[in-house]
């Protein structure tokens, strides 16, 4: 039976991990913790989890000694937005559209990067 995933507005959902180097962090990761990944493209590798995925691996320039990306599910990405905006978060990139969805990044007021997703 394949495993079931539900999305809950507003919780984290998904964790992105910056990379300089994706393909050697795919071995590491395989072979330190047997993750498998789904890829799509020279930039990006999903972490699968059961018929899903718990994160990804998105090559970058990692700011400082790097860092997850944490992301937020939403059921209205839109009104999430606004709510970012009217709570004195910045929107640093996006809404983009990308396979899976739709997703924006936000700093919190102390500038820490999050990131909000919304299924197509």
């Amino acid at each position: 039976m394949a495993e079931q995933t539900t999305h809950h507005h507003h919780t984290i959902d998904y964790v992105e991990i910056t990379v300089g180097d994706l393909d050697a962090a795919k071995r590491f990761y395989s072979e330190a913790f047997g993750w498998q990944f789904n890829d799509y493209g020279p930039d990006y590798a999903g972490i699968r989890r059961g018929d899903g995925e718990s994160g990804g691996l998105r090559r970058g320039e990692p700011v400082g000694v790097g860092g997850p990306l944490v992301l937020l599910f939403s059921a209205d990405l839109d009104a999430s937005v606004e709510a970012v905006r009217a709570a004195g978060g910045r929107v640093i990139e996006g809404p983009y559209e990308f396979p899976g969805g739709r997703r924006f990044h936000f700093a919190d007021p102390s500038g820490n990067e999050l990131g909000v997703w919304a299924e197509k």
